[in-house]
């Protein structure tokens, strides 16, 4: 099948033109529900992976607002649900595949700021600083990212203006979140979820969770959104939510984000204060954030080719220079920001505490802060408002006041979705499967994949009809915990993965497996298991001869005349040591395609340097399966 793009379009996600409408908030209303209409009814197991982004920023987001951009939360919701919606630039925009979850995650800290300081409330233009900013976001463009950018250097420093700090502000901007979200919450159809984030980056370093609650109003409705202000400790955030649990009976997680701007603090090996890790300090971490993000605008933090020199595949949306604020990363910082790492570490760390602080499952979200969710390729709208698609985006500059530092937008990623396998489109459903950690992460594609781990799984499971009841009958899905090994016996995991219906064929498929050796030190090994083309690929030295690629840069096109639609199979671990901790995750890789680079230059004619990536292999990363010996 043959990729292209015209004028409109549709391939792929956001559908634009450049005709005008209403603008976004012209009144349209959800039907009232039928109060007699039957509950979704729940499957047994899960038969169908939802697709959705915990991670969505509008113009409520300090940051974003003054950056220019002027969406609204039910803005965003209306986008993902499958409306036309008009970007703060007017382009009309509109998946061509609606999402079937959703979190708005604006920002705790100055949340509601933003509208009063864009009103020009008198309040705030009392104050220099934010009166600047005001006059600023007036100017709009330039002017308004140069005010983004020192509020967000101020945020990281603790020098927000005081009136900007008033928790007053956020008790309104709160309660209307809540209310949009109930309004767009349809269970069975669309889940709508109440969350914010909380974004502690002291220094510039990222140690940001986005908190998503599995409750409705008459609960989240009871506390305000914790911030930072007081403290950037992720253990306050941990207090903050077991006090929200006692005080309503509610549920709650969190979801933390970019370690690869962290400078090496968010998987550190030590509480936020310096002090040695506890069991107790590790379970609570645990506790409280089942996944983490690993594909998002600002790069990906699975894996880095440093630590990782062994895995290809591994140099892929890389931001691996300098914090939030553009400090320089130093010699042996990235060790502790990437996940694959972390899981390694995790389970070392059990073995010592008895508990892995590390436990971690997939997901993936777009932090775009246009309010916009678009990890498309060939629709890419960008990160911010200011750089919407447009010629000369590619080399737009993103400095650093504080440090000098500065980043080409070309770098900036367009990914991901996270994929979670439910029993209902329903917050307490996707919710629960979050919490169990049975997700998975995408860079932006629909890979649809099953991923289940046991002792006796056999090749004729690969192509039975029931695929996925054998799945659960004979073992454990993605995120579980592998029961204790009998003597002799060995891993075996049943894998089965099929291409985005609108996308790109599959090139491979491989499982990661992590483990602790009886020394305490920690090892990984990246498996090829499946892949396309088995007639003229093999195995060479190690590695499996590349897919190819179909890619015509002219054209920023790509034919799916190689790779394969599915890849199912079942992988023994014949190296497998029932005295040592391990994990295996899956990897499902596309064949080569254009990138949101590549597209922009055919559609602007943009010439562009040859340092910029043109193309790339988009993926899914599931969460792991775990072994503890007995």
């Amino acid at each position: 099948m043959k990729q292209s793009f015209g004028p409109i379009l549709l391939a792929g996600g956001a559908l634009l033109a450049t005709s005008s409408c209403s603008g976004p908030d012209d009144g349209t209303k959800l039907a009232t529900p039928d109060a007699t209409a039957k509950p979704p009814v729940a499957t047994p197991y899960p038969e169908r992976v939802f697709w959705g982004d915990e991670h969505i920023h509008t113009g409520w987001s300090g940051d974003a607002g003054l950056g220019g951009t002027t969406l609204s939360p039910e803005d965003a919701l209306r986008f993902v649900r499958g409306e036309a919606v008009k970007s703060t630039g007017g382009t009309m925009a509109k998946l061509d595949r609606p999402l079937d979850w959703a979190a708005i995650t604006d920002h705790s800290d100055g949340m509601g700021t933003i509208n009063q300081l864009r009103d020009g409330n008198p309040e705030m233009m009392a104050d220099p600083v934010a009166k600047r900013w005001y006059e600023q976001m007036k100017i709009g463009g330039a002017a308004g990212l140069a005010a983004a950018r020192e509020a967000i250097v101020a945020q990281a420093s603790g020098k927000l203006p005081k009136v900007m700090m008033d928790p007053k502000w956020m008790v309104s901007a709160w309660a209307r979140n809540i209310d949009i979200s109930e309004k767009y919450n349809e269970p069975g159809t669309f889940t709508a979820f109440i969350a914010y984030e909380w974004s502690s980056q002291v220094g510039g370093n990222n140690l940001h969770r986005n908190v998503i609650f599995r409750d409705g109003a008459d609960r989240a409705g009871q506390v305000i959104p914790l911030t930072t202000f007081a403290s950037g400790d992720p253990a306050t955030l941990w207090n903050w939510l077991a006090a929200y649990e006692t005080k309503t009976g509610g549920r709650v997680l969190a979801i933390p984000h970019n370690g690869n701007l962290s400078n090496g603090r968010m998987f550190e090996e030590q509480q936020y204060d310096g002090s040695p890790m506890t069991a107790e300090w590790a379970q609570t971490r645990a506790r409280w954030e089942p996944l983490f993000e690993i594909y998002q605008t600002k790069g990906q933090s699975e894996a880095n080719m440093a630590l990782s020199p062994t895995d290809e595949l591994s140099n892929f949306e890389v931001w691996d220079t300098a914090n939030l604020t553009g400090v320089a990363k130093q010699p042996g910082m990235k060790r502790t920001e990437y996940l694959r790492e972390a899981l390694k570490s995790g389970m070392r760390i059990e073995g010592q505490l008895g508990t892995n602080p590390f436990h971690y499952g997939m997901a993936a979200g777009t932090d775009a802060h246009t309010g916009l969710s678009t990890p498309i390729e060939n629709n890419y709208m960008g990160e911010a408002a200011t750089n919407e698609p447009q010629a000369g985006r590619w080399n737009e500059m993103s400095k650093a006041e504080a440090s000098g530092y500065v980043r080409r937008f070309w770098s900036t990623s367009a990914q991901g979705y996270t994929g979670v396998w439910a029993t209902a489109n329903t917050r307490e459903a996707i919710w629960d499967a979050m919490k169990r950690r049975e997700t998975y992460a995408s860079s932006g594609p629909r890979i649809t994949v099953r991923f289940f781990g046991g002792y006796g799984f056999a090749p004729g499971d690969a192509v039975a009809r029931n695929l996925a009841s054998v799945g659960y009958a004979k073992g454990v899905p993605m995120g579980g915990q592998l029961g204790p090994a009998k003597a002799g016996a060995k891993p075996t995991f049943l894998i089965a993965a099929l291409k985005d219906p609108t996308g790109a064929n599959l090139d491979r498929a491989q499982v990661i497996k992590g483990w602790v050796d009886r020394a305490g030190q920690t090892h990984e090994r990246v498996i090829d298991v499946l892949w396309s083309d088995a007639a003229r690929r093999r195995i060479v030295d190690g590695r499996l001869t590349p897919v190819g690629s179909s890619v015509d840069l002219t054209r920023a096109t790509y034919k799916n005349d190689i790779g394969a639609a599915q890849l199912t199979g079942v992988f023994t671990d014949t190296d497998f040591d029932p005295r040592q901790r391990a994990f295996y995750y899956l990897r499902v890789v596309e064949i080569p395609t254009p990138r949101w680079t590549a597209y922009d230059a055919v559609r602007f004619g943009a010439k562009m340097t040859p340092d910029v990536t043109m193309t790339l292999q988009e993926r899914a990363v599931t969460s792991p399966i775990w072994y503890t010996p007995q």
